[in-house]
């Protein structure tokens, strides 16, 4: 656990960067700092590892204060993933990983077995190895900086801002794999980002700063969308929250319609008697949705046969038992309006459109509680 009491960070020319911060990050779970640019969340985080040291309060961690540990044993103890992973240019990947193990004095043989071990489970394919940095991509470059900081197996792990330097294909795949990692691991995490919506995915509890450093709201990201403590914190969330927060309910006895489909080795002259108002669902050979087929479109350039390249996929799926927002979601971005949900396989279950959606969640709404 870390405990943040009163911990101030004033620097000689009087900028307040922290002031007299209060919060707590449990442990085994992700606590996510958050807040407009200068609002000291950077300065808190190395506060903990003692990169800055506090001008007043104390930070503690399992009941130890920080300030009464020396600096490079504090640090041999925690991970750390930065922005743009900060690997050594000229050593290989799988030194790069055993770097800190090493230093902590074990053999290069268990330390190099332990970073191959790492590599595979960031991920990456162990063939990358004997690479350097230069030769991989940032997303991968990233993945290494994560396994480096886990390579030692310490308690706590913190981040500063370690995804938002790849594109967002990118950073939602790190996010996901993140998240699978700390289900595996329960690390101690203290978690840097300016993007709210990051904060939401990924934070058990989600910690939002003020410019100078003072603590306005820390919350449960439901807590944080349903019920911000003032304007600023409602405003930092986005006058979408209402809509995010749907990503955190459940969905119930979802109503589903049954929908006619064909396989991708029917004939168009098939699917064009399946259609239902000038669409049709195209499923593969074990029943996963592959894309709507509209009707209009013609028999594709090879003849009469059912092309990939002519479905439409703009569409998303949602679970059956996932969130309102998902099923929400897959019925406003279908091309038919008309959500495709599938089974905890990845099978078709059914359809249903926004409008049954919408009343699920207003039934739900004038529920008692």
């Amino acid at each position: 656990m870390i405990r943040f009491e009163s911990a101030t960070k004033q620097y000689p020319d009087g900028t307040l960067a922290v002031d007299a911060l209060d919060l707590v990050a449990p442990s085994g779970q992700i606590t996510v700092l958050v807040g407009p640019s200068g609002c000291g969340k950077t300065t808190s985080l190395r506060m903990i590892n003692r990169m800055i040291d506090a001008t007043s309060g104390r930070i503690l961690l399992d009941d130890q204060d920080v300030a009464s540990v020396d600096p490079a044993r504090l640090r041999r103890g925690i991970g750390y993933v930065i922005q743009h992973a900060g690997l050594f240019p000229h050593r290989t990947i799988i030194d790069n990983i055993a770097s800190v193990p090493l230093m902590l004095g074990r053999s290069k043989k268990e330390a190099r077995a332990g970073a191959m071990e790492l590599l595979e489970r960031v991920g990456l394919d162990p063939r990358f190895a004997q690479r350097y940095p230069a030769q991989l991509s940032g997303g991968q470059q990233q993945r290494v900086g994560v396994a480096r900081a886990l390579a030692a197996d310490p308690p706590v792990m913190l981040m500063d801002e370690p995804f938002s330097a790849v594109d967002p294909v990118v950073r939602e795949q790190l996010q996901d794999e993140f998240l699978r990692l700390q289900s595996d691991l329960g690390k101690t995490i203290v978690f840097v980002t300016h993007d709210i919506d990051e904060a939401i995915k990924l934070g058990d509890q989600v910690a939002v700063l003020r410019v100078g450093g003072r603590l306005a709201q820390m919350a449960t990201p439901a807590e944080l969308l349903s019920n911000p403590v003032d304007d600023f914190v409602a405003n930092f969330v986005g006058r979408d929250r209402g809509y995010r927060a749907l990503g955190f309910e459940s969905v119930t006895a979802l109503p589903l319609e049954s929908e006619p489909t064909v396989s991708l080795d029917s004939s168009f002259t098939a699917a064009e008697k399946a259609a239902v108002d000038g669409w049709v669902l195209v499923l593969d050979g074990e029943r996963r949705p592959q894309g709507w087929l509209a009707v209009a479109d013609g028999p594709s350039a090879t003849g009469d046969t059912i092309s990939t390249a002519t479905l439409r996929r703009g569409g998303t799926v949602a679970e059956r038992d996932g969130t309102y927002r998902a099923v929400l979601d897959a019925a406003l971005s279908s091309p038919t309006g008309r959500g495709v949900i599938v089974g905890p396989d990845g099978t078709f279950a059914g359809t249903i459109n926004a409008s049954r959606v919408v009343a699920l969640i207003e039934a739900r709404a004038e529920a008692p509680r």
